[in-house]
């Protein structure tokens, strides 16, 4: 995968680079025993850490593979890989765009509501780093962000007051075809290591895979109508999300967590779910809100006066 590099400002300053970078990030503490992060088991030495790490990438693409075979939620699909790629990669959040059929990208998996936020802002700007990467089709990086505000003039800005101060993205492609890109953002001020770029565009191009569902991409408006359906998927989560928020009190963030736990405890897929609760033929009294949601849930209902 040939890169190239841009660099802002005199030798030694740092780079937005389409590619690898120098240094180090920081050095994430992984778990396998949980899905989704976690120190490393006690008594472990740091040192063991980047046998964790490969560990786990290579658990990931197996997690990925056999996923491939099922009858898959997009959505879902990619906000765990997004949420794993933080795991793996040290980074504080990810997330991944696609582009629709008229070429324009489109937020679809976020690890976090605020990277979401960030994400669309990013669009709403038209400059970042995913839209740079998508464009280009090279993988995309800036090891500190303030001192390349002036490249993305109103998401560099955003970024920083967000708490993140590098960003690395690589492109979502299949044999040339770029449909989109995946972020990745630090509280830091560093590159991402070469190796975990290659390997962060290794399940870039996975996710490529697991969207185009293995249909044969050539064929006339087929890669169109793949990405038209996960981006409609993502429209049906966010309408989901703020019925299950506004009605049971909750954070947008908390509802997205409530539907993924229906959908996965009653082996259905999201989108399916997010459908159930828009029409209405899955109640807010049949999902199961975390405790402190269900608090909440009987103080809204109090207020207005009962009902579901």
């Amino acid at each position: 995968m040939g890169r190239s590099a841009e660099t802002e400002g005199e030798a030694g300053s740092p780079e937005v680079a389409q590619g690898r970078g120098t240094t180090g990030a920081r050095k994430p503490k992984l778990s396998l025993a949980a899905p989704f992060g976690g120190a490393p088991p006690a008594g472990e030495d740091q040192a063991d850490e980047p046998v964790q790490r490969e560990m786990l990438l290579a658990k990931t693409l197996v997690e990925l593979t056999d996923m491939l075979v099922a009858d898959f939620d997009a959505v879902d699909l990619l906000t765990w890989l997004a949420e794993r790629c933080v795991e793996l990669f040290g980074a504080a959040a990810a997330g991944f765009m696609l582009a629709g059929p008229d070429g324009e990208l489109r937020v679809v998996a976020s690890s976090s509501e605020a990277m979401r936020a960030l994400e669309l802002l990013e669009l709403q700007s038209g400059h970042g780093p995913c839209i740079d990467c998508y464009r280009s089709g090279n993988a995309v990086g800036a090891q500190d962000l303030s001192l390349v505000a002036q490249r993305w003039p109103g998401f560099g800005a955003e970024a920083l007051a967000a708490g993140y101060r590098s960003v690395q993205a690589v492109p979502l492609r299949l044999h040339g075809a770029v449909i989109g890109a995946l972020d990745l953002f630090h509280i830091d001020p560093a590159q991402m290591r070469p190796a975990d770029v290659d390997n962060a565009q290794a399940l870039a191009d996975v996710a490529t895979i697991a969207v185009l569902q293995h249909r044969p991409w050539r064929e006339a408006g087929l890669l169109d109508q793949q990405l038209q359906q996960a981006l409609n998927s993502r429209v049906a989560v966010e309408q989901a999300k703020g019925i299950v928020a506004d009605r049971a009190g909750v954070s947008m963030e908390l509802a997205f967590v409530t539907l993924r736990a229906h959908a996965r405890d009653n082996d259905l897929r999201l989108v399916d779910v997010a459908a159930a609760v828009i029409d209405g033929s899955l109640l807010l009294s049949e999902l199961s809100l975390p405790t402190a949601a269900a608090g909440s849930l009987r103080h809204v209902r109090a207020r207005r006066g009962g009902g579901t």
